[in-house]
């Protein structure tokens, strides 16, 4: 049994799908009902209860947290600590290893290429508390208690990402003939990881023994394009102009005043005024030949996913 908390999201629908590469019992776990495939069995829990978490646990060899909440720095505050305590305990109790989907906000602004052994420097309140999470893991794991990996992304974009920056500004304007956006500037490189090679990866970490004990960043373009060559590649495969609107701070604190996800996401332009710049390197090295998709690939897949209907 392979157990997936968060199977509703991006990453949790695609983890299900690669997850039967390799076990025929997947327990989806959510707070809505969920549609199942054969071999997948959907169960009602709520992280933030720790009997929920043991149930959903119970039987499972591995567990996968790749949960969200909603953006809000008070609710990660308080219920972040809590989820990861729920699904520490139960993975001990009952010998599951864990497989945790995380981002890069631990690391804070960081000069140069982020890799595992980046330091945890968080910047902002949201990073402090993805740096309490991985240290609740990391000292379970260092003692010896659990069985763990974590496996980082950077910014996500792929099909079907609704709570991306780059389907939100970028994908969704060129769909629908529209000039796309960005925030700030777009001189400054931004990596992206596509959501189907991330999901594939997770499963692949998460069934490869000599994985476990380590941090993971998941297979990203090495191809560090700033924010105009992102939009630039992308209105060329959708076939639209290179054309784009810059959002320049001050409109991105006026509108947070009134725009909840906006004023939450103010914090975090660091990631924006600065290079992000994503390093795979340890991932390619160890598994040379997973064929991950290049960023032209990527959007391409994109664009058919919307001239497919979607979106």
């Amino acid at each position: 049994m392979q157990t997936i908390f968060g199977a509703g999201g991006v990453i949790g629908k695609g983890l299900a799908a690669e997850l039967h590469k390799y076990t025929d019992r997947i327990r989806l776990v959510s707070r809505k009902p969920l549609a199942t495939a054969a071999g997948e069995a959907w169960m009602q829990g709520d992280l933030t209860k720790r009997n929920d978490v043991q149930q959903a646990v119970a039987g499972s060899k591995v567990v996968y947290l790749v949960a969200g909440l909603r953006y809000h720095t008070e609710t990660w505050k308080v219920q972040w600590p809590q989820i990861m305590q729920n699904v520490l305990d139960a993975c001990e109790a009952n010998q599951a290893s864990l497989v945790f989907f995380d981002n890069v906000y631990a690391y804070g602004l960081v000069p140069g290429a982020m890799t595992e052994e980046t330091p945890m420097r968080p910047c902002s309140k949201k990073g402090e508390v993805r740096r309490q999470m991985a240290t609740m893991l990391l000292n379970r794991m260092a003692d010896g208690r659990v069985n763990a990996v974590i496996a980082r992304a950077a910014d996500f974009y792929g099909p079907d990402a609704p709570q991306s920056l780059a389907q939100i500004m970028v994908f969704d304007k060129l769909a629908n003939g529209k000039t796309p956006q960005w925030i700030i500037t777009d001189k400054t490189v931004h990596s992206f990881t596509y959501t189907p090679d991330a999901a594939r990866a997770t499963a692949l970490l998460g069934n490869t023994p000599m994985a476990y004990g380590q941090v993971w960043h998941l297979p990203t373009d090495p191809q560090h394009l700033t924010g105009r060559e992102f939009i630039n590649l992308a209105a060329e495969v959708f076939g639209r102009p290179s054309r784009r609107q810059l959002l320049p701070a001050f409109m991105m604190r006026a509108l947070g005043l009134f725009v909840e996800a906006l004023r939450e996401s103010l914090e975090m332009n660091y990631q924006i005024e600065h290079d992000y710049r994503f390093d795979s390197s340890k991932f390619f090295k160890a598994f040379p030949h997973f064929g991950w998709k290049n960023y032209r690939q990527g959007l391409e897949e994109v664009a058919a996913w919307y001239r497919g209907g979607g979106g």
